[in-house]
């Protein structure tokens, strides 16, 4: 219900943000602009529209989860009255919603909230961006962790770890050679050119330290262990990643139109066939903001789960009672008590809160809190957002593509010192 509702006020700044939707509405409503000037919302409802409007809507859904983040704060057992409140009461949570993100649009001074709201987006946007880098980093340690656990009592598992190392190695190999492809020319595209060998050498650097004595040697301090290989699956995995994240950086960068020697405007440092992906750009902008709606609301489901909340909080099963599976993202959580599996009849419940919280609520309505900022960001372009409309959304940004940039560089950096961390501080125990 939750998610229900972030993803029906996603809708509606996607309704505020889009320019074609807004003329629609003129040609084809009755009293359109009777109805705008009777809610003192401008001759055309221009209030209602564009990045203030977004802005405003954004900051009552975040205000929303805010109040829920400090109601829910150390609840422990889904009895209490505050559980109660976290659980249930669907409609008046959204009419509380809906008179928060109506509230919004009157506040005073708009000038001067917007510019500090900005801010406070800008600030929530990155904390949201390096949870889902945590995570992505804690989840490649822990795939390895896992499938090197299986070695022990089946040699197989060590087949499982080169293929899957060696299909991603492939990925982000392949990935830079055709970006390097598409996306440079002999003449030109220096920027280019100099991000991807940047990012080559990133990967390959991360695959170095991985392998490393220095860090081989402490790893096995640590996790008892004798696997000298171990460390290339994490490697791997984040170099597909930062892969990814270079290319999503291209096709975000503003598209560069020189004219050729007859006078006609050509676009360079991108792929021809991009040409064709704009014919129909209603079909590309509502199909890439169902795609961001999509991969956002899944963030926010896998990072409130309860094993991402371990993992941020550096709490970790011993090793020694790890128990390989293909499938272990899963995990152990899945699979019945010693008590349950007793019980023949009966249907099969696997969590039912009757001692505890499965999952913190409170860190549940902060991370939808932070997702509810990175959309705002997001849909307003971050920094340019005086013209920013969902039309031109997927046109590509400057600010966009620094954004991921520096996602990129963020990942490669938690991925290192979870590697040199040990070293560094040799006091602590690390399970990484």
């Amino acid at each position: 219900m939750y998610l229900l509702y972030f993803i029906l006020v996603i809708g509606l700044c996607c309704v505020m943000m889009s320019s074609s939707v807004t003329k629609q509405m003129k040609e084809h409503i009755p009293f359109f602009e009777d109805f705008c000037k009777g809610i003192k919302a401008g001759n055309t409802c221009e209030n209602l529209v564009g990045y203030s409007a977004v802005y405003r809507v954004c900051f009552g859904m975040a205000c929303f989860f805010f109040v829920f983040c400090l109601l829910t704060l150390k609840v422990n057992n889904s009895k209490g009255c505050r559980a109660y409140i976290h659980n249930g009461f669907w409609f008046f949570k959204f009419l509380l919603l809906g008179a928060m993100c109506s509230g919004a649009f009157f506040i005073p001074d708009q000038e001067t909230f917007l510019n500090a709201w900005r801010y406070v987006g800008v600030v929530g946007s990155f904390i949201f961006i390096g949870i889902q880098l945590l995570l992505i980093v804690e989840f490649a340690h822990k795939w390895n962790k896992n499938w090197n656990a299986g070695t022990d009592s089946n040699k197989l598992w060590y087949a499982f770890l080169s293929l899957a190392t060696l299909i991603m190695y492939s990925i982000a190999v392949g990935g830079l050679v055709l970006m390097a492809v598409f996306y440079t020319q002999n003449d030109g595209c220096t920027d280019n050119k100099i991000l991807l060998g940047v990012h080559g050498g990133l990967c390959l650097l991360i695959s170095l330290a991985a392998i490393s004595p220095c860090v081989q040697s402490r790893k096995h301090r640590f996790l008892l262990s004798r696997r000298p290989h171990s460390g290339l699956l994490q490697s791997g995995l984040i170099s597909c990643y930062v892969t990814y994240l270079t290319f999503s950086a291209l096709t975000s960068k503003p598209e560069k139109i020189v004219q050729d020697e007859h006078g006609k405007n050509i676009t360079i440092c991108a792929p021809d066939f991009s040409q064709g992906l704009h014919k129909d750009e209603n079909m590309v902008t509502w199909l890439g903001t169902f795609l961001l709606i999509v991969c956002i609301s899944y963030s926010c489901l896998t990072s409130t789960t309860r094993s991402s909340s371990d993992a941020l909080q550096r709490r970790y099963g011993a090793p020694e009672l790890e128990v390989a599976r293909c499938c272990f993202c899963f995990g152990p959580d899945g699979e019945d008590t010693e008590e349950q599996q007793n019980v023949k009849k009966g249907p099969r419940v696997i969590y039912d809160e009757k001692k505890g919280t499965v999952y913190s609520y409170s860190y549940f309505h902060f991370v939808f809190l932070l997702a509810s900022l990175y959309v705002m960001m997001t849909l307003t372009s971050w920094f340019h957002y005086e013209n920013a409309t969902i039309e031109t959304f997927f046109t590509g940004s400057w600010s966009n593509f620094w954004v991921k940039m520096a996602s990129c560089w963020m990942c490669v950096i938690l991925y290192l010192w979870t590697l040199v961390a040990p070293l560094c501080c040799p006091s602590r125990q690390f399970s990484v």
